[in-house]
């Protein structure tokens, strides 16, 4: 586990301090799936390759996932080391380590190595359909609101609901409640990762990557991630109901719980607003707290769902 510890730790600062309260064996299957979604990130963001090149390689990489040989997976690595998609130095060594990533994937067990490789999959050729989008000049677009939903499904929907069904694998006693959480998965990813948008988008626009579009209101996107967030809490709540590993309800709740500082932070001081270590540590010590006394997790989305509520004319 070690060294795929640090080659977390290396790629990913907030999935490098979430990952690791999960229990075994939910946190290796969680590590290695995060790695392969990592490498795929990488190539979907490669720094000066063309969108053609890009989703070439994302389609390699789809059929490494269906079927490979160790061959197959070192001649990648090989390649990617010849044609740098970038100069991060941790996604650099991570995708030298491509082969051992890979070769933990296929010691996993059947059933979790299945879900894993299926949401993987899907990922990966969604990612592709969108790079092959960009204009000539390589730069990305998104047109509609319902353009920036489903690319919020491809990179982080998807990841939801992978998430949901190894929980569900790992811990039988959330069978009761899986029909619950299968029907928020999907909303919990699309939650995070449009506060990390919204957050980033004049750097994003910077590097090509126009995520918002341009004919819908700031504030509409505002209130479809506020309204996401509240589900997320809720499938945390439904976590917590049916009495969930403590590990799990850490690893679902703190991201919901930074996303509502984040993007609070976000809507009144503007795009690139951060909250600060001191207030991340905070958060952790408040849902300690709540999960030693069986408290509500995400307290913050009580007062968000309260805002969501359609106002009486009285009001």
């Amino acid at each position: 586990m070690a060294d795929l510890d640090k080659l977390l730790e290396e790629s990913s600062r907030t999935f490098a301090l979430t990952i690791p309260l999960l229990p075994e064996p939910t946190r290796r299957e969680v590590t290695i799936a995060y790695l392969l979604l990592r490498i795929a990130d990488t190539l979907e963001d490669a720094e000066g390759w063309s969108g053609e090149h890009k989703r070439d390689e994302l389609l390699r990489f789809g059929r490494l996932l269906r079927q490979r040989s160790p061959e197959d997976v070192a001649a990648m690595a090989r390649r990617l080391e010849a044609d740098l998609p970038t100069h991060h130095p941790g996604y650099l060594d991570l995708l030298r380590e491509t082969p051992a990533v890979f070769a933990e994937l296929d010691a996993l067990g059947p059933a979790q190595r299945e879900q894993v490789i299926r949401f993987a999959l899907e990922t990966v050729e969604g990612m592709a359909e969108v790079v092959a989008s960009v204009d000539a000049r390589g730069r990305l677009a998104l047109r509609t609101l319902d353009d920036l939903r489903r690319y919020c499904y491809i990179v982080a929907g998807l990841v939801g609901e992978m998430l949901t069904e190894l929980m569900l694998l790992d811990a039988p006693i959330l069978a009761p409640v899986a029909p619950s959480l299968r029907r928020s998965a999907r909303v919990f990813g699309e939650g995070l990762q449009l506060t990390n948008i919204l957050k980033d988008c004049e750097a994003d626009a910077g590097e090509g990557r126009a995520f918002l579009p341009p004919d819908v209101p700031r504030s509409e996107v505002f209130a479809l991630a506020r309204a996401d967030l509240v589900e997320a809490a809720r499938y945390v709540a439904t976590l917590q109901r049916a009495k969930a590993p403590e590990g799990f309800l850490a690893f679902t709740a703190l991201p919901v719980k930074l996303a509502f500082a984040t993007l609070e932070a976000v809507e009144r001081l503007g795009p690139g607003a951060k909250i600060g270590r001191a207030r991340v540590a905070g958060a952790m010590v408040d849902l300690q707290a709540a999960l030693a006394r069986a408290q509500p997790l995400i307290p913050e989305a009580q007062s968000a769902a309260e805002g969501l509520r359609p106002r009486t004319a009285e009001a």
